[in-house]
């Protein structure tokens, strides 16, 4: 299956917070690389998947105590 790239609107917005939800987004199947921009005001989280869904995604962020947003692209 090809990688697939989905964006997430966060309040992940610091060192701490991305040490928090890195176990958390390790954890989750077909995740293959993230990264959180927290420089951006909407502190927008890119994941790139081959398997992975979106909610696989936001269930695993909301587990962590952060609050996640789908952005449509």
């Amino acid at each position: 299956m090809e990688n697939k790239t989905l964006k997430f609107k966060t309040n992940i917005n610091c060192g701490g917070c991305v040490s928090t939800v890195t176990p958390f987004l390790n954890e989750v199947d077909g995740v293959t690389r993230w990264e959180v921009d927290t420089n951006n005001k909407d502190k927008i989280l890119t994941v790139v998947t081959d398997s992975a869904t979106e909610q696989d995604v936001i269930d695993s962020v909301k587990k962590a105590g952060f609050k996640i947003d789908p952005i449509q692209s």
